[in-house]
C-alpha cells in the first residue's frame, strides 16, 4: 500500500466491491477533448484499481463496463466502447496471468457483437484456474434486466420449482456464485444506482465519490474500503450494544 495513512484490516475486508464508473466523459469535456478520450482514460484507472484491490487481497470486485441502457448513446461512441473492451481483453491477458486475476463477465452476452462474445469467453476460459481476484465485467448488463432473465430461466425448468425462492432467483443469475456486495461505489458525484446489480446490492453500504473516474486511484479506493469498515453493518437486525440508547 502506498499511504500509511489509510489503515485497512485485512481482517474486515469486502467480499465483494461493486464500482460504478462514472465521469469519463465530464473529465474529458473539462479538458476539452473528446469523451472517448475520457474512456481511454478511465480504461487505464480500471487496471490500476484491479491491481490495487489485488494488492490487498480482495475476493471479487465488479465493474459497471457497459450497460444494457449505453446502446442509447450515439453510433460512433458505443462502436469507440466495444473496440475498446476488445482491445483491453486482448491487451491485458498478460496482466490477469501476473496478478492471478480471474476474469468473468455477467450481462447479456447474447447481445453483443460476436467478436466481443468470443473475447470474453476467450478471457474467461485463460484465466479459470487463477485464485487471486476476480474481476466480473458487467458488459451488457441490467440489474432489472438480469432478474428478468434469471426468472425466465426458471419458467422454463421442468416443473415442481414452485413457490419461488429467493435462493432460486439467485440460482438463475449469470454468476450464481458471485455473492452479495458488500461495498458499492460510484464516482463522478452522482448518487443513484443506475440499474446496478440491483439485487446483490440489497445491502450494500453505499460510497458516493465525487472523483470522477478517470482521476479515481488507488488511495482513494482505499479510503472507501477504510469507510466501510467504520460502519457497523446491522442487516435489519439491532446490534446488542446499540440496543438501548444507541443508534437504531
Amino acid at each position: 500500500m502506498e499511504s500509511t495513512e489509510i489503515h485497512i484490516d485485512p481482517a474486515a475486508l469486502p467480499r465483494h466491491v461493486g464500482i460504478i464508473m462514472d465521469g469519463n466523459g465530464r473529465w474529458a469535456r473539462q479538458r476539452g477533448q473528446v469523451r472517448t478520450k475520457g474512456h481511454e482514460e478511465g480504461l487505464k484507472r480500471a487496471k490500476d484499481i484491479a491491481k490495487a484491490a489485488a494488492d490487498i487481497g480482495l475476493e471479487y470486485v465488479t465493474l459497471y463496463v457497459f450497460s444494457t441502457e449505453n446502446w442509447k448513446r450515439t453510433e460512433q461512441e458505443v462502436g469507440f466502447l466495444m473496440n475498446l473492451i476488445h482491445l483491453h481483453l486482448l491487451d491485458e491477458l498478460q496482466f490477469y496471468r501476473d496478478n492471478q486475476i480471474r476474469v468473468r463477465q455477467i450481462g447479456d452476452l447474447s447481445g453483443l457483437p460476436q467478436n466481443i462474445q468470443k473475447d470474453i469467453r476467450e478471457a474467461e476460459a485463460d484465466t479459470k484456474d487463477f485464485t487471486g481476484l476476480t474481476i466480473v465485467l458487467a458488459v451488457n448488463y441490467g440489474g432489472r434486466d438480469e432478474i428478468v432473465r434469471a426468472v425466465n430461466r426458471l419458467s422454463a425448468a421442468p416443473a415442481g420449482r414452485h413457490p419461488i425462492t429467493e435462493a432460486d432467483i439467485s440460482s438463475a443469475f449469470d454468476m450464481p456464485d458471485l455473492p452479495d456486495v458488500d461495498l458499492l461505489i460510484r464516482t463522478g458525484g452522482e448518487k443513484r444506482l443506475s440499474n446496478f446489480l440491483m439485487w446483490k446490492s440489497a445491502y450494500a453500504e453505499l460510497v458516493f465519490s465525487d472523483t470522477l473516474w478517470p482521476d479515481y486511484g488507488r488511495q482513494e479506493f482505499y479510503r472507501d474500503i477504510a469507510e466501510y469498515q467504520r460502519r457497523t453493518r446491522k442487516f435489519g437486525a439491532v446490534p446488542d450494544d446499540t440496543a438501548e440508547g444507541g443508534r437504531t
